[in-house]
């Protein structure tokens, strides 16, 4: 492999210029892959330290190779292909956080595992009809749908800034909690470089430390782990459950779309052209592929990672083996149980104060794209009506209780899917202004020359 530059995608460049740059993407998105596995864990699901240690150790390996995957595509250039070959990091995501909490709740990891599966096969069909499907998540569903993401996440940042169960509700928790908020809010506003980039994983320091006075940290699960140790195969199980099945399936296919976004971005800020329909497709099939071996290595469901789009396009090192470089570092981070055990040490009121901001940000993503479209009657009534029906029967779930579980388990316990299911069928049947028909029916016509262009492209072939 000959010498590259990191400005350029192929190419090794110098190993002392791309490991900091590594660690830049490493430090950035560490914090945002371990912690969806640390809230489950944590949830009423009874893990062990020794269950909690490997699902953290399973969401880091699984992390790093759906990122060198994405990176490093295989299979042939002009035939079937997994992975885009653009430079993206992929990591466990939030999106699925509040299903998954209720289904960890109601039926186990296992569970989950199990509908993460079909979700990587919803991911993969979406990945094939990436450019017929597309036309169903404008910029206004997907907001509304990641808006809502942010909303149904603002319980589990305060029930963990009060302690989570460790002393629920006590000032000691709060001040913890509030510190570690400060610096992550002063360092995202006043911070610059590396200081911004890592405010999250120096909040986190900062409670850590301020907590051993209080108690609050218990090392013995660090001494009790292997320095050693692969991810364990089926160790949780598989269990396919219908009503996690729809719910985390669906959660797929949108982030299958948005993942679009991620791809698009990166390819416009840092590559100065828009992604080909090739790596869009090949990178959605692989993120399909990867969640359901993921799934049976026991790690949880895995997405394109915005923040790290933004290093991308910020820096313009697009060099693929600076992000190789950095999914060596999770890799790495991840075999090692000792590293994952001490990441369980966190405590809860640490984890509230430094993912609350996250959560509002990612709420913010959602509004922003919400208010890329035009905000007229019809638009307004879909966002307001499918967030007030989504976040209101979730907070008052027990409105279903004469359904069966099932019912409740799709609609009820997270926001997510019932807001989807609305801002869909509402997009489609509300009559739409005469500029959206036009706009619409000039999409259409793009989309069926692309296909054409494809075709005709295929036969020459």
């Amino acid at each position: 492999m000959k010498r590259g530059s990191i400005f350029e995608l192929n190419g090794i460049p110098k190993f002392q210029e791309a490991l900091p740059l590594a660690l830049q993407h490493v430090v950035a998105m560490i914090v945002g892959c371990v912690t969806p596995a640390i809230i489950v864990a944590g949830g009423g699901n009874s893990l062990s330290a020794k269950d909690r240690v490997i699902l953290i150790q399973a969401s880091l390996v699984v992390s790093a190779l759906s990122t060198l995957l994405q990176l490093f595509p295989i299979g042939k250039k002009n035939g079937f292909t997994l992975g885009s070959g653009l430079p993206m990091i992929m990591g466990v995501s939030f999106a699925y956080v509040p299903s998954m909490q209720a289904i960890a709740e109601g039926y186990g990891i296992s569970s989950i595992l199990g509908a993460q599966i079909i979700g990587g096969i919803v991911a993969f069909v979406m990945g094939i009809l990436v450019k017929k499907i597309r036309v169903f998540f404008p910029p206004l569903i997907t907001g509304t749908v990641v808006f809502t993401i942010g909303l149904s996440l603002y319980p589990t940042a305060i029930n963990y800034m009060a302690g989570g169960s460790a002393d629920y509700g006590s000032w000691q928790n709060w001040v913890v909690a509030f510190l570690t908020l400060a610096v992550v809010t002063a360092l995202n506003h006043f911070g610059k470089g590396i200081l911004k980039l890592a405010s999250i994983l120096i909040g986190i320091l900062v409670g850590y430390v301020v907590s051993i006075p209080f108690g609050m940290v218990n090392l013995s699960s660090v001494g009790e782990a292997k320095v050693f140790q692969l991810p364990q195969f089926m160790h949780f199980g598989i269990h396919f459950e219908i009503s996690a099945c729809v719910a985390i399936g669906l959660l797929f296919a949108i982030n299958s779309v948005q993942a679009i976004g991620d791809y698009s971005a990166t390819t416009i800020g840092a590559m100065d052209r828009v992604p080909e329909d090739r790596e869009l497709q090949n990178g959605i099939m692989a993120y399909g592929v990867t969640n359901i071996l993921g799934a049976l290595l026991g790690g949880l469901p895995t997405a394109t990672y915005s923040q790290n789009v933004g290093i991308v396009t910020t820096t313009k090192v697009i060099n693929r083996w600076v992000l190789g470089l950095a999914a060596a570092i999770l890799g790495v981070a991840g075999i090692v149980p000792k590293f994952s055990a001490l990441l369980t040490t966190i405590p809860q009121c640490v984890l509230g104060g430094a993912t609350v901001s996250v959560f509002a940000s990612i709420a913010m993503t959602g509004m922003k794209l919400v208010a890329s479209a035009e905000m007229d009657y019809r638009n307004s009534s879909i966002v307001g009506l499918a967030a007030a029906i989504g976040v209101g029967v979730s907070q008052a779930s027990a409105a279903l209780a004469s359904f069966p579980d099932w019912v409740t388990t799709i609609f009820g316990k997270s926001p997510v899917v019932l807001a989807t299911l609305i801002a869909v069928v509402l997009n489609i049947i509300l009559p739409k202004s005469r500029d959206e028909k036009k706009h619409e029916k000039e999409l259409k016509k793009e989309v069926k020359e692309k296909i054409q262009q494809d075709h005709e492209e295929f036969e020459q072939e």
